[in-house]
């Protein structure tokens, strides 16, 4: 059985949950002889791919900003993925995102798709929502990573339940084994990942823990990743006289695991996910974990997080609070977390993928 990935989120993403995804899929299914991978390719800066074991390519000026860089990058692998479907060796087109320009060109080949969340019709109502609709009817088999998207698909686009295939995804995240992380940490910090725009709740998380750290002169926030502050949000910190208490990091895996392990708590405020890795890679790291009560999070943490309106300012403040300074709190949150934890490999993801282009092909 061939299965051959579109080149769109290795060109994307230089890191990311969709991009650490399929670098999974392909990592697991590369130590198989009943599955074949096809990732055409021929520039890509994403960093789980660097060591070129599963997926070649040349990377392409990484650290500098070229003008039309990606659009020039997103044409060459384009015509790479071409020049593979043009032979038609393979039985299973799996997309990596929600580009449709290559459905004329697959015939009656069987596609598998991969729906993440909602995102796009419930904040953005961009014309992804409607390249993701028309992929979803194309689709044969529709994975969707949690329960909770599962029924968003059904209630948004009205796709029929037998056509969806729930498969949870995992964490590659390990407690960093560096001793030599170059980044100075507040002694006591509250840690906030991922970007941090629009249905993030960012702003919302902010002024509840403004509330805190009025009080606690020691503690701070730190963000991992979402790149630099913008000046809306310095200015908010200004004015909640934190300014110099929110620190941001750009990060790897090794830092991402280092914050994680020294942080009192991970908070995850978002509105909205589709599954949430964050969750797992706390769990991984023996964090403690304060969430919203909204969408996937419940069926994804279970009993190792504990859980706020995400829309409740209050809610968000009495919760942290609750947990932050309470030692043996926090303490059973991690057991459970890392019993929770057990529930989740990558390893199980790609084995039920497997299952599900096996199901495509009968």
């Amino acid at each position: 059985m061939k299965i051959i990935y579109d080149s769109y989120i290795f060109t994307e993403q230089s890191y990311g949950g969709i991009s650490r995804y399929f670098y999974e899929l392909i990592k697991s299914f590369n130590k198989r002889n009943d599955i074949k991978v096809l990732a055409p390719l021929v520039f890509s800066n994403n960093q789980y791919i660097t060591d070129k074991k599963h997926v070649n390519h040349l990377v392409f000026f990484p650290n500098k900003k070229i003008k039309g860089k990606q659009r020039l990058l997103f044409l060459i692998n384009r015509i790479a993925f071409f020049f593979v479907l043009q032979k038609k060796d393979f039985d299973i087109v799996h997309p990596t995102y929600y580009d449709t320009y290559y459905l004329k060109h697959i015939g009656k080949k069987k596609l598998v798709l991969t729906v993440y969340d909602m995102i796009h019709e419930k904040f953005t109502q961009d014309n992804i929502s409607e390249k993701k609709r028309l992929l979803c009817e194309r689709a044969d088999l529709i994975i969707a990573i949690s329960e909770n998207t599962k029924k968003d698909l059904i209630e948004v686009f009205n796709i029929l339940e037998s056509k969806i295939r729930v498969i949870h995804l995992a964490s590659s995240l390990q407690i960093s084994k560096e001793n030599k992380i170059n980044t100075v940490l507040p002694e006591s910090y509250i840690l906030f990942v991922g970007h941090r725009g629009l249905y993030k709740n960012f702003n919302r998380f902010i002024s509840a823990v403004s509330k805190l750290m009025k009080n606690d002169k020691k503690l701070h926030i730190v963000c991992a990743g979402g790149n630099n502050f913008e000046d809306k949000e310095i200015s908010m910190f200004r004015e909640l006289d934190i300014e110099n208490r929110v620190i941001q990091f750009n990060m790897n895996d090794d830092l991402l695991s280092y914050l994680y392990s020294n942080a009192l708590l991970f908070v995850f405020p978002s509105l909205y996910e589709g599954f949430g890795i964050p969750l797992l890679e706390s769990f991984s790291c023996g964090c403690p974990v304060a969430c919203s009560n909204t969408s996937s999070f419940p069926e994804v943490a279970m009993d190792g997080a504990v859980y706020f309106d995400p829309k409740d300012e209050e809610s968000i403040y009495e919760c942290i609070s609750e947990v932050l300074y309470d030692d043996s709190f926090k303490k059973a949150l991690v057991k459970n977390a890392y019993r929770r934890l057990e529930n989740f490999s990558w390893e199980e993801t790609a084995e039920k993928t497997k299952q599900i282009y096996d199901e495509v092909m009968q």
